[in-house]
Order: C-alpha cells, then structure tokens, then sequence
C-alpha cells in the first residue's frame, strides 16, 4: 500500500460502499485476479456494497452478470453497471425517438433493441451515430459511420478508453478506434458518455444511494478510474493489476489517493 494523499488509509477503512472497475481490477479477460474473491469475501463479511462498474461496452449488463456468476461472483443487475447501460440512458434522455446508426457487437446492440431505441440500416436514415466497443467492426462499417460523422449529425462514443486490457496484453478499444475516426473525418465525439463522464458518477452514486464521498472507486487506469474518483471526491483507488504501472503514476499528473496491488492488498488492509 502507498498512501499518497493524506488521511485516505483512515477513509479507506471507514468507507460506505466500493465501485469496482472490472477489465484489469476483478479479472484479466477470462482469467478471475486471485484478489478478487478475498476481497469480495471481505466486503460480505463487513456487510459493504459493491457495485461493479465497466466502460466496457461491448457485453450487455446480462451478459456481465452471466460471466460474472461463472467466475464464481455473485452479482445481478442490481450490482452491474456499464457505460452502454449509460449511453441507453443518456439517448433517451437527449435523443428521444432518433433513429441510431449503431457500431457495436451483437451483445450490446440487442441491448439497445430492447430498450426500445430504433436503429438505423445505413447512412441514409440515421440521425446519430454511437461508437461502442465494437469487436466485430466490418471495414463497411467503419465507412458508413465516418460518413455519418461528416454529415455533421451527432456523434456519440459509448467510452474513452485506448485499450482494453486482457490476458498476454492489450486490445484496441474505443478511445483507438475514436482516434482513427478523427484522422478521417477531422471530427471527435460530440459526447462521451462512460468514465469519467460526471453522468456516470451521478448514476453511480444513484444506484448506491450515497455522496461521491462515501464511495471509493477502485480501478487500474489513470485517465478514467482515477480521473473520475478525484473529480467526484470519491477516495481514488488505484489498482496496479492491470494496465497502469508505478512508472506511469511517476509522469502523470493526476494521482490517486492510494495505491495497491490489487484488490486482495485491500482486504489485507480493512
């Protein structure tokens, strides 16, 4: 444990709930972090809740709960939230009844389906593009989406993140395919919904029914779980599990509150 701000051990151990990023923080594709069934046990035990929070939007929160349960975790929808989850959420909300040119996998996109939110075949009758992290992406795709983008209609991404990490290494995730867009069409998104957006703290803090500041948020990367936990108040929680190493706390300029290994070193430490 490296406690860098003052007084966030204490907080830490009086905390009322924790937000847990997966990819990286709970497990590493298929592969469940040896810390997270500790650490889980812990919170049970001390009676805390915990909410599992992804910008990972390429499953459904079903399709989360289901792999969640097969790693052995029980969760359910009332514990699951993603950044697609968020983005159905914010087009209801600012683009009722527009008809959606959809990038996506098939998880997440019948999600979007049974929301009831229409989706566009093409070019032709979208009124919005959204980008989520689309790991079945056609080249045609991808050109009917920077064709929209040009057209000048607004340009939603599910999620910033560069990469998703998984076993062995890295994927290129939204943030990368956001990047390639960009160099096409000249445009970035109009709006970001997922970490460290404050649409997802509000919901977050919704869900657990607490202040910002009763909650500590536990991820393994800088520029989204920890930009979010400092931003909100929340006790910023860094795991160095998965992507972020020490060398890169070294250079940045936003650091966490604390840092440890991975959620294990936590309930060692509660």
């Amino acid at each position: 444990m490296i406690e860098i701000t003052k007084g966030a051990a204490e907080r830490i151990k009086n905390i009322k709930a924790f937000a847990l990023d997966m990819d990286g923080t709970v497990y590493l594709g298929k592969r469940l972090l040896p810390g997270t069934p500790p650490f889980l046990q812990m919170c049970r035990d001390r009676g805390i809740p915990y909410v599992f929070l992804t910008n990972n939007s390429s499953k459904s929160c079903a399709d989360y709960v289901k792999k969640l349960n097969g790693m052995g975790i029980d969760a359910d929808l009332s514990n699951v939230m993603t950044s697609g989850d968020a983005t159905i959420r914010y087009l209801h909300s600012e683009y009722p009844g527009r008809r959606v040119y959809l990038c996506a996998t098939p998880s997440f996109e019948q999600e979007v389906r049974e929301a009831g939110i229409e989706l566009a075949r093409g070019r032709a009758d979208a009124d919005l593009a959204v980008l989520a992290f689309d790991m079945t992406l056609t080249f045609q795709r991808l050109v009917d989406l920077c064709d929209i983008v040009r057209d000048g209609k607004p340009f939603i991404a599910t999620h910033p993140d560069n990469n998703c990490p998984v076993e062995g290494g890295y994927i290129p995730d939204v943030g990368a395919m956001l990047a390639l867009v960009k160099t096409s069409t000249g445009r970035d998104p109009d709006f970001i919904v997922g970490k460290p957006s404050r649409l997802m703290i509000r919901a977050l803090c919704e869900k657990l029914g607490l202040d910002a500041a009763d909650i500590a948020y536990c991820g393994d990367r800088l520029y989204t779980d920890i930009r979010m936990a400092v931003d909100s108040g929340m006790v910023a929680t860094l795991v160095l599990s998965g992507e972020t190493t020490m060398a890169d706390v070294a250079v940045s300029d936003l650091k966490p509150d604390i840092i440890f290994d991975d959620l294990g070193e936590i309930a060692a430490t509660m």
